[in-house]
Formats: C-alpha cells, sequence, structure tokens
C-alpha cells in the first residue's frame, strides 16, 4: 500500500476531537480547554454539528452513541433513535395507497431522539452546565458561519421545491429569495431563539445543574418545542416524493411517551480485541459479522490494496448485509439471533459460500435453523449482472440529482479526554432537505420511517413504537487490557459498515498510523438492497476509488464484478481517536469532502 498522507497524524495527552466538520471539533476542544470532559465535548461538538452541517442532520434528527466511562469502566450505548408514532400502522399507509415509507415529507417522520440523547448524555456523564455546553451552537446560529459547498449546492438545487412547495423552508433557507453561496455566512436565527428559549425556561425551572438539564429535555419534548411539531405535523398536508399531498403522523404525545435508553453494546472479540456496536435497531452487528467471516481468510498476506482483499471483504460484505436485511430489527419488538449471527461456527459455514467470482445473489443464511424473513421487493434471487431492482411509488422517481447530492447523509463525531473517557456518535436526520421546515423553531423532522418495510412478519415491519433499523454505527474497540483503544466512525448510510471496516482492517494488519490508514483507497457494493426510498439493489456492483489502480480493476472485473470507477478521494468521511497504551492520544480525519478535522493537543 503507498505510504502517502495528506496530513499528519496528531497525538497529545490532554484531549481529542474529530468530527466531520472543523467549527464542530474546534468547539468541543474549546469545552475540553475550559474543563469539560469527553462527554460534555461530545455534546457540544453534536450540537454545533446540527448547525454547521443542516444537510446532514439536526435536532429533529437521531443519534447513536457508544462511550466509555473512567467511573464505571464499562463501555455503554445511548439510544436516541425515536421510535414510530402510535399513528403509524402498515394499514394507516395502505390507506393511503402507499407500498413504500416515503423519502421525504411529514408522513415518515419518527420521533426525534437527537436531543434527548444529547441531554441524557450530559446529564449522566458530563460536568459542565448546560449554558456553557450549548452556547457554541447558539452562536453559530445565530452569528453565522461560512457554507460548505455541498450546503450551498444542495440549497440550490432545492431552491425551486422550496418555492413552490415547502414555503416555510425557503422563509429559513433562501435569505432574500435566494440560496446561499459557498462560502457566505449563513444563519439560523430560528433555531438559536428555540435553543435560547429552552435554556432560559430550563434555567427558570431548576437552579441545579441536572434538574435544568432535565428541565430542557422536558420543554423539548413536552413543552413549545413538542407544540409546535404537532401542530406542523397535524396542519397543512405536505408534498412528499410519492407525489401525493400527506399530514404527518407524528404528535406530541409521541414526543412525550419517548425517554433515550442506555443498553449494552453488542461485542465481538477480533484479532485481540473487543469491537463494540449498537444493538440490531441499528445496522452496527454487520461489521462484527464481516470481522468472524474475515477471520477465515489470510489477511496478513494481501497488500491492503489487492484485488483478493477487495474480492474478499466485497463477498463477505454481501453475507453480513443479507442476513441484515433478513434478521435485524428492533429487539424490543423481534427476537434477533445475534448469538448465532456472531458465531464462529456460523461464520465458517458462511464464509465457505465464498468463492473466486462474485455472487449474484442476495444470499442469508439460517442461523440456529431459523428461516430467513425477506421482504417481497427486492426479490432475493439471482439478479442479471448490472440491474437495478427495488419498487418507485406510484412510478416516481426520487426528487433528487443525478449525482445525488441532495440525498440526507450523516456526520460523525470522536471525542476522549486526559480522563480517559471515550465518545463515538454518529448524528444524522432531520435533515433540511428531507422535509420542511417546523415553522418557528429552525428545523425539519426526520424521515427515518422510510426505513420500515409495509409488510407484515419481517424483522423490520413497521409498527407503532418501535424503533426503525438505521444505517448508524458508532464504533468503540477495546484493547486485550479491557480499555479503551479506538473509537471511529463515518458518514455513509450502508456504506459506513463497509467504508469503517477498510480502516480497522489496514490499521490492526497494515498500518499503525492513522492518517495512513484513512488516506487508502475506499471501496463499498451496492449489491443489497437499500436502506432508503426507494430500497434499490444494484447486484455485483462495486464502488471503488480508482487510485487502487488499472491491474487491480481489471482482476476485480475478470471475477465478475460490475466495477464502478469512483473519482479519488470520494468515497467516506471517517474520523477515528486511539488512545495508546502509553495513554498518548492519537486522532486523524478523512481528507474525503474536505470538512473533518481532527483537534488535540
Amino acid at each position: 500500500m503507498p505510504r502517502f498522507s495528506t496530513r499528519p497524524e496528531i497525538a497529545g495527552t490532554f484531549g481529542m476531537v474529530t468530527s466531520t466538520h472543523w467549527l464542530a471539533s474546534q468547539s468541543g476542544m474549546a469545552v475540553l480547554e475550559a474543563g469539560g470532559n469527553a462527554f460534555d465535548a461530545a455534546v457540544a461538538t453534536g450540537l454545533v454539528l446540527q448547525v454547521v452541517e443542516p444537510h446532514l442532520n439536526g435536532p429533529g434528527g437521531e443519534v447513536p452513541i457508544v462511550a466509555w466511562s473512567v467511573a464505571s469502566q464499562q463501555p455503554f450505548v445511548v439510544c436516541g433513535q425515536g421510535t414510530a408514532p402510535a399513528a403509524a400502522t402498515i394499514g394507516a399507509f395502505e390507506d393511503l395507497g402507499l407500498d413504500l415509507v416515503p423519502g421525504t415529507g411529514l408522513l415518515p417522520a419518527c420521533v426525534p431522539g437527537a436531543f434527548g440523547a444529547w441531554m441524557l448524555l450530559l446529564r449522566r456523564w458530563g460536568t459542565l452546565p448546560l449554558r456553557d455546553v450549548m452556547r457554541y451552537a447558539i452562536g453559530y446560529a445565530h452569528d453565522g458561519h461560512p457554507a460548505l459547498p455541498r450546503l450551498a449546492a444542495t440549497l440550490e438545487l432545492l431552491a425551486e421545491h422550496f418555492r413552490a412547495h415547502w414555503p416555510t423552508s425557503a422563509a429559513l433557507w433562501l435569505p432574500g429569495g435566494r440560496p446561499p453561496k459557498a462560502g457566505e455566512l449563513v444563519t439560523n436565527r430560528a433555531l438559536a431563539g428555540t435553543y435560547r428559549r429552552i435554556l432560559q425556561e430550563a434555567e427558570q425551572r431548576s437552579s441545579d445543574r441536572d434538574g435544568q438539564i432535565e428541565a430542557a429535555r422536558s420543554i423539548f419534548y413536552e413543552g413549545f418545542v413538542a407544540e409546535a411539531v404537532d401542530r406542523f405535523s397535524q396542519g397543512r398536508p405536505v408534498l412528499d416524493i410519492s407525489g401525493e399531498r400527506h399530514h404527518g403522523l407524528l404528535t406530541g404525545d409521541d414526543l412525550a411517551r419517548w425517554r433515550p435508553g442506555v443498553e449494552e453494546p453488542v461485542r465481538l472479540d477480533y484479532g485481540g480485541l473487543t469491537v463494540c456496536k449498537p444493538g440490531p435497531w441499528t445496522q452496527g452487528p454487520v461489521l462484527l459479522q464481516q470481522l468472524r467471516l474475515l477471520e477465515h481468510f489470510e489477511l496478513d498476506g494481501w497488500d491492503p490494496v489487492s484485488p483478493e482483499l477487495v474480492h474478499a471483504t466485497t463477498e463477505c460484505a454481501k453475507l453480513a448485509f443479507a442476513d441484515r436485511e433478513a434478521f435485524y430489527g428492533d429487539p424490543a419488538f423481534v427476537d434477533v439471533p445475534l448469538e448465532h449471527l456472531l458465531s464462529r461456527d456460523y461464520a465458517r459455514a458462511r464464509a465457505a459460500l465464498v468463492v473466486d467470482t462474485a455472487s449474484l445473489e442476495l444470499r442469508p443464511g439460517s442461523p440456529g435453523g431459523r428461516p430467513p424473513l425477506l421482504p417481497r421487493y427486492p426479490d432475493a434471487g439471482a439478479y442479471p449482472a448490472g440491474s437495478t431492482q427495488g419498487i418507485v411509488a406510484n412510478g416516481r422517481l426520487p426528487e433528487v440529482s443525478a449525482d445525488g447530492r441532495t440525498r440526507g447523509d450523516t456526520c460523525h463525531l470522536d471525542v476522549a479526554d486526559r480522563f480517559g473517557n471515550v465518545v463515538s456518535a454518529t448524528p444524522s436526520g432531520g435533515w433540511l432537505q428531507s422535509s420542511p421546515a417546523i415553522e418557528g423553531v429552525g428545523f425539519a423532522l426526520n424521515t427515518r420511517g422510510e426505513m420500515f418495510w409495509l409488510e407484515e412478519g419481517l424483522p423490520n415491519s413497521l409498527a407503532p413504537g418501535k424503533r426503525p433499523r438505521t444505517t448508524l454505527t458508532p464504533s468503540l474497540v477495546l484493547a486485550d487490557n479491557g480499555q479503551p483503544s479506538l473509537a471511529f466512525g463515518t458518514p455513509g448510510g450502508d456504506q459506513q459498515d463497509q467504508w469503517t471496516l477498510l480502516f480497522f482492517l489496514r490499521h490492526l494488519h497494515h498500518e499503525p498510523d492513522l492518517q495512513l490508514a484513512l488516506d487508502a483507497p475506499m471501496w463499498h457494493t451496492s449489491h443489497f438492497p437499500s436502506s432508503f426510498y426507494p430500497r434499490t439493489a444494484q447486484p455485483g456492483r462495486v464502488h471503488i476509488e480508482r487510485t487502487v489502480g488499472y491491474d487491480a480493476l481489471t482482476a476485480l472485473r475478470s471475477r465478475g464484478h460490475e466495477v464502478i470507477e469512483e473519482a479519488e478521494w470520494s468515497l467516506g468521511r471517517t474520523t477515528v481517536i486511539r488512545r495508546g497504551p502509553d495513554g498518548v492520544l492519537h486522532a486523524a480525519a478523512d481528507p474525503r469532502g474536505m470538512q473533518a478535522y481532527a483537534v488535540g493537543r
């Protein structure tokens, strides 16, 4: 593998913050400098990401968090994934003539989970007052931040749609009637006002730190924010991707009933390390399944950009993600056979399916003898190479640009402090392009319900109060002494646990330098059904940065892969922090996208 680096791996002992936007990273670092711990800094970083990357996440979205607490000497997961509304039944969508949950508008909204999760993390594990943590997001929302090129491009593409169909979004995001240009200051005074009002009312309710944080949560989910959500969701019908106008199903009562939760992570031992992921209400365990499968291949003997490694990781991803489709769902509603899915015996039998040529089938297994449960669409049989399978509701294509720039994506952050606490979180949802801005509060609702299937009896079938199986998947790795070693993650939907897998394998097997491991070529497969509307699959397809070289690309095509050559520096936005056995902290951030940054000292 070529040893080419875009920037240095940074190192220090005081603290490190990495995120997908430099302003968020620096805000988190400012909190560490002010005496806060990793949990305080993570909350500040996450709230700033909502402001500076509003096309990638927002207060109406969600966040899974995996973290390590020095006090408890244990890893834990905070579930910031909201649940489906009480009125969200399969029958309700059938009555509307829909066979897929739309990917935009009000219908797919679940309870916004991000704010509640951040408040829980701050109250239980943080140390600073609420005001000291929220002030960075309030400042950037009120005073402005330079518009990212991607944000400006997204708003340019959506401007006419906003003017014609989503006037509240036009009022918020088209100042002076036009979209901002890249680099132009962008404000969100409505969101600044929302957060200032939450803070003011919380401080009026309580003089106690914990009391103020709990009051802030209550104000969001039971006070004026919930009232605004209820009023907007139940008000005027909104045009969505189905081509029709629909009211929302989410109510203030749904918000009032929801609470974030704390869970045990799912763990897997690999290479002397323990990898910790959120449960199967995310796709997190699919990274663990891939690692189990790859134990049956000689990774140390392959060049990390060789066609042999690309083939093996791609074929193992196909098998693991097929199991995701057949078995993953909210474990509060379905029995997910994780013990069998992660067992070495099951992985051995599955790994034997990997041969020298590319598979063109969706092949879930039968863990513990359990038969797979797949939706009617897409078909689970063999597809012609290069075909695209999926549903397009009412014959309408998604309202996105040809290069997909208006599709929502995700953010990521990692934080480690001098005390030993570590946080990894993947905020997403509530994108400005997913749903119209809620009048007066400065943010949009999420569309996470699009990941449910409108078919009874599946692990991820829609049901009231159920969490959708998301693609959000932060990672925490423990060393052989049980202490945290790595925290990492990336935006990227279904690709998240493919890109981070490549980083992890490179770092563990070949490249100790974090930045070099990130800078190497990336790839992923879109062979399996997408988690997003319109749920397409592209059997046999591998997307790969052309920097792997002509010989590797040719060898992959000879094995039957449909190879899509992607531009250099185009796949992923991974960030990572490592704590060495000597206590020294190391951090790196992906140069792809020209946004992510690692800071620390």
